[in-house]
This record gives structure tokens, C-alpha cells and sequence, in this order.
């Protein structure tokens, strides 16, 4: 869609699947579902090892979502809302855009809160460890990727069915 003045609008510039549903929304949607479901599994024991030391929050926590990143129940809140979060804001183009590309820069920030902080650190709340590190730097660049590649070039005119 082009304006009076030929600009392209806002809907002409959303990349869009072969189900005419804009990308964005589909992307926010996935990664909502995926950080709900993460957020359930960090509840239950045998996903989680060493349930029993599941801690509110602070690095005293030593329970590991699949053994692996370390967690607590405020850790799984998180996950839980940003999920939720997800979903709300694929409901439109912009608002999942938004949800991609700023998730992806809070998760940068986790990722070098990460590195700042010592893991035996009071300041270690969330609670996080080095798995948790890479894995937030990870989310942070493909959650602001997939939000930028889900916009086409908003400078350039979109072709007409004709292919001009």
C-alpha cells in the first residue's frame, strides 16, 4: 500500500507469511508460547534439578532447569510474563515489532548485567550463571533479529502487482 503521497505506509513495509499474516506477529507469537512454556517446565521437578533448592530468587538458588541454566521462582515468573507478554503484543504488527526488538535489547542488558555481577553476588538476584549468560546474549540478538527482519525496507516502494 502506497500513501497520496507515495510513500509506503506502515502496513506495505511488514514483511508478511504466505498467510498474508504479518511476520512480526508470528515471530512474537512463537516466542511468547516458547517463554510461557519455559517458564511452566522451570516448575516442574525432573526438568528442573535439584528442585528442592529452588530458591524465590537469589543466587542461593541451585535448582537448574534441565540441569543446565540455573533458576528460581522468580526467574520462572519472568519467563512466565515475558510470555504472556508475547502473546498480548503479537496481536498487532507493531506492538509484536516492539515486543521483539525491545525484548531482545532487555535480554542484552541481562546478558551484560550478567558479566558484571559475580554469581555469588547479592546482586545476583534473577538468579544466573554462565549458561544463562550465553543463552541471554543469544535471545537478545535473535529477538532484535527476527523484529528487524520482519520489516521490509520502509524507504522502498513496494511493487505494484504489474512489477513496477
Amino acid at each position: 500500500m502506497v500513501s497520496r503521497s507515495g510513500a509506503p505506509t506502515a502496513r506495505a513495509t511488514m514483511a508478511r507469511s504466505t498467510t498474508g499474516r504479518p511476520l512480526a506477529r508470528t515471530f512474537a507469537a512463537t516466542a511468547g508460547t516458547i517463554f510461557l512454556i519455559i517458564g511452566i517446565l522451570g516448575f516442574i521437578p525432573g526438568i528442573t534439578t535439584d528442585y528442592y533448592a529452588l530458591q524465590f530468587a537469589g543466587h542461593h538458588s541451585d535448582a537448574k532447569l534441565l540441569g543446565i541454566f540455573q533458576t528460581s521462582v522468580l526467574h520462572n515468573i519472568v519467563h512466565l510474563a515475558f510470555g504472556v507478554a508475547g502473546l498480548a503484543m503479537s496481536r498487532t504488527a507493531a506492538a509484536a515489532r516492539t515486543f521483539l526488538i525491545g525484548g531482545g535489547a532487555i535480554y542484552l542488558v541481562l546478558w551484560l548485567y550478567g558479566l558484571a555481577v559475580g554469581y555469588d553476588s547479592p546482586a545476583n538476584f534473577i538468579p544466573m550463571n554462565t549458561a544463562d549468560n550465553w543463552l541471554h546474549l543469544g535471545l537478545g540478538i535473535g529477538l532484535i533479529a527476527l523484529g528487524l527482519a520482519s520489516t521490509r525496507g520502509a524507504g522502498q516502494r513496494p511493487r505494484t502487482p504489474s512489477g513496477r
